[in-house]
């Protein structure tokens, strides 16, 4: 019996990118102490949590494999473990390099505002109708590098761009001043493969790169399909047209191949050149590719990857990586590899940590009198040791 060929099949068989899986299961951790950072950072009493009610805060934020103390242990350089003097409980609190460069992403998106301004303008002039559902844009704002109240911030504020309609969904306040279109992202790698390879306008007007990963098995024919796919013409991301006819001569065709151009400008415009899955099906109705996603991608493995490290698929744009890092990085992408540096050091480099906080919980117990008194007069900390258990006992 033949084997079924469905989309789950063909994602479990394909041939694996290693660097990328290994970035998403990074990506994954990133995610999840940020996730968590979001809840501590809207609690009202402030920035200091016990480490007790972690083990309630934690699965709010995806964290479920983890106790609270193997959770603190592993990550020292992202978590400050402590005993507050006045109630004895061991509390924690993000160190402050983890702090300082969470707030320096922040700055650096607020500063580029201008940015953020033009990518929701393009999102809504790829749309169909001109228009985008808010909760669409809110999943992926971490993505398109978005403040978290990008609708107050950018939406309302600037209002000669965009307007609401309803509470839910914005438009372009004038949608006719972009003559001629804009050009999408690929179009500066078409140019560059025009002048610098001398390749035909009828190769590469309607082409894209392709990358693809080491081991990937070409059957026979495949060369032939993929050229007279790069050749074929299709409705590019920015252009007008009222109606995209799938039953037309080559209209299914066309249509996923415009679908797939959408989702690679899509892709383009986000900081890390990636995005979750499940979130492209908000943009199907939107942006005008309503396909299988999941197929779409699985089809163009040249074009695309999707990562299934983790519980959350991630598509990646296969030509905006090398080795497993950025070609083009921003502001944005490093501040965001420095976090993730601090998590993968893991327990390298803790003996200063440990030093600095004896010595600020000694400050503490000498302000509040916590100290037990020991033979020959000696003092020491009666609560320092908790912070030392937390931080040597995972060696």
């Amino acid at each position: 019996m033949k084997p079924a060929n469905t989309a789950q099949t063909r994602l479990e068989n394909r041939i694996r990118d290693l660097k990328l899986d290994r970035l998403t299961a990074n990506h994954r951790r990133l995610t999840l102490i940020l996730d968590l950072h979001r809840l501590v950072s809207a609690r009202r009493r402030g920035p200091v949590v016990s480490v007790h009610s972690l083990s309630k805060w934690a699965p709010h934020a995806g964290i479920k494999t983890l106790t609270a103390g193997a959770l603190l242990r592993k990550y020292p350089h992202v978590f400050e473990v402590f005993t507050r003097p006045a109630s004895r409980k061991l509390c924690y609190r993000f160190t402050p390099k983890f702090t300082a460069l969470i707030g320096e992403e922040k700055a650096i998106i607020s500063q580029f505002k201008h940015e953020s301004v033009a990518r929701i303008r393009k999102l809504l002039l790829m749309s169909v109708n001109g228009t985008l559902h808010l909760h669409s844009l809110w999943l992926i704002r971490n993505e398109l590098g978005l403040p978290e109240n990008f609708r107050e911030s950018i939406i309302k504020k600037y209002d000669t761009d965009f307007k609401m309609l309803g509470l839910e969904v914005v438009e372009l306040a004038a949608r006719d001043c972009e003559t001629p279109p804009l050009a999408a992202e690929v179009e500066k790698w078409r140019e560059k493969e025009y002048t610098d390879r001398w390749l035909s306008e009828f190769e590469v007007k309607y082409a894209f790169p392709v990358d693809f990963p080491t081991g990937f098995k070409k059957p026979a024919g495949f060369k032939e399909k993929l050229r007279n796919w790069q050749r074929l013409s299709y409705v590019k991301p920015y252009e007008r047209k009222d109606v995209v006819r799938v039953r037309s001569c080559g209209g299914v065709e066309r249509y996923e191949k415009r679908a797939v151009g959408v989702i690679h400008e899509l892709l383009s415009l986000t900081m890390e050149k990636m995005v979750p899955v499940e979130r492209l099906a908000h943009f199907r109705k939107d942006l005008g590719f309503e396909v299988n996603i999941r197929e779409l991608l699985l089809k163009h493995p040249g074009i695309f990857y999707i990562s299934t490290k983790g519980s959350t698929q991630l598509v990646y744009l296969r030509e905006a990586y090398s080795k497993g890092c950025l070609v083009e990085q921003n502001a944005v992408y490093e501040v965001r590899r420095k976090m993730l540096e601090l998590i993968l050091m893991g327990r390298r480099n803790t003996r200063g940590l440990v030093k600095n906080l004896e010595k600020e919980v000694k400050e503490e117990d000498d302000a509040s009198g916590n100290n037990v008194k020991l033979k020959g007069g000696k003092t020491r900390s009666a609560e320092g040791d908790f912070v030392i258990q937390i931080l040597e006992s995972g060696d």
